[in-house]
């Protein structure tokens, strides 16, 4: 196994994923998967910190074909780094398609694959297909790929009419969707009130609508945002249609 400092002494942009699995296994801890697991994710993962992960990613920047190897281990911590150096602009939606359909759990469907998708020439199509199918952990994921998009795109270059119309979806449906696709529709309703300054007002009406969004976390601390506080507090401290550059992080 390789030891702590293995990447100070390594050229890591010509890592292979054995090279990569043997890192992660170095920095992985159990307190960290166990935290994890609490959380939902399952076996095979090493607990490996993002930070830890991001450092990894400083050296190695994009390497496409990498991040393929690593998705398809099917190991949490080696999924979300292949998320973290995946090259949009050569991932196809026939990769993301396999990625969503193979992820570990809820940080790879809600976080990484959104957030590539996102970043991708065709998230927005792949983000309506997903919000349509049966299977709550793809709706989950279109409706964060969504969240993402209007995060990092002009708002010319959305469809606001569409997006309208789909806060009125979240409205009427969001109280008798599954678990996680309720949270990931709440994400969606704040993300399009904090991101689409035209769509502010109809998003806090979506809030102030569907009140407080009841979600199993797990038996763990965490809490669903209200999305009514959430925008305000944007709205406060001026950010309002402050896109990012980018949607992973």
């Amino acid at each position: 196994m390789l030891n702590k400092n293995y990447l100070g002494c390594y050229k890591l942009p010509n890592m292979t994923c054995e090279e990569v699995m043997q890192q992660l296994a170095a920095m992985g801890s159990e307190s960290t998967k166990r935290t994890f697991m609490n959380h939902g994710a399952k076996e095979p993962l090493f607990g490996v910190k993002v930070g830890d992960l991001k450092t990894i990613q400083k050296k190695v920047k994009k390497n496409h074909e990498l991040s393929l190897e690593l998705y398809r281990t099917g190991n949490s911590d080696a999924q979300y780094l292949a998320g973290l150096i995946a090259d949009e602009k050569k991932i196809t939606a026939e990769n993301l398609q396999e990625w969503l359909q193979s992820a570990a759990w809820h940080m790879q469907t809600e976080y990484t694959v959104p957030w590539i998708a996102a970043e991708s020439a065709f998230g927005y199509k792949l983000a309506l297909e997903w919000i349509e199918a049966k299977e709550p952990h793809i709706q989950a994921a279109g409706w964060c790929t969504l969240a993402s998009l209007v995060g990092i795109r002009k708002d010319e270059e959305l469809d606001i009419s569409q997006l309208k119309h789909l806060l009125q979806r979240v409205a009427s449906t969001i109280h008798e969707a599954p678990n996680r696709v309720r949270y990931a529709m709440n994400n969606f309703v704040i993300a399009v009130g904090c991101f689409v300054k035209s769509l502010t007002n109809e998003a806090l009406k979506t809030s102030e609508a569907i009140g407080t969004v009841s979600v199993d976390m797990n038996g763990t601390s965490c809490k669903v945002p209200f999305a009514t506080d959430y925008i305000e507090k944007v709205r406060e401290k001026g950010k309002l249609g402050v896109k990012k550059k980018m949607a992973r992080c």
